[in-house]
C-alpha cells in the first residue's frame, strides 16, 4: 500500500501523467485487425502525410481514423499550443472492445453465430 497523505499520492500520480496530445475513439464498429492495417500505415509519419494517406485509403477504418487524427491535431493546437507543422504520430494502437453476438439461421434449423467486433482506437501525437 502507498505511503503518504492522499493529496501527496494524487500529486505524484498526476506528475507522471502523459502530456502529449491524444484522441481516443471507443466502441468503433471495426475489428482490431482491420483497424491495425490502417494504423500501421500512418505510425511515425508527420500529420500532413498521415492525413494524405488516410484520405486516399479505401478501407472503412481510414475514415474513422482520419476523423480521430483531426481531433488529436485540434487538441494539440488548442489545449497544448503546439505547432501543426512539427507534429507527428508518436503512437497509434487499437485495443479489443466488446463483441456483439448475432445469430444467422442455417439449414435444418441450425444457427451460426456471427460476431460483430468492436475496438478502442487511440492516437497520440508528439512534436519533433
Amino acid at each position: 500500500m502507498a505511503k503518504g497523505h492522499r493529496s501527496q499520492i494524487k500529486r505524484e500520480r498526476n506528475a507522471n501523467k502523459d502530456t502529449r496530445p491524444s484522441a481516443k475513439l471507443s466502441y468503433a464498429r471495426v475489428s482490431v485487425q482491420k483497424a491495425c492495417f490502417v494504423l500501421d500505415a500512418i505510425r511515425g509519419k508527420d500529420v500532413q502525410t498521415a492525413l494524405g494517406i488516410l484520405t486516399y485509403n479505401p478501407r472503412y477504418a481510414s475514415s474513422l481514423i482520419k476523423k480521430l487524427l483531426e481531433s488529436a491535431i485540434a487538441n494539440a493546437e488548442n489545449n497544448n499550443g503546439m505547432n501543426v507543422e512539427n507534429l507527428y504520430v508518436a503512437e497509434c494502437y487499437a485495443n479489443k472492445g466488446p463483441t456483439m453476438k448475432r445469430i444467422h439461421p442455417r439449414a435444418q434449423g441450425r444457427a451460426y453465430r456471427i460476431e460483430k467486433r468492436m475496438s478502442h482506437i487511440t492516437l497520440v501525437l508528439d512534436e519533433r
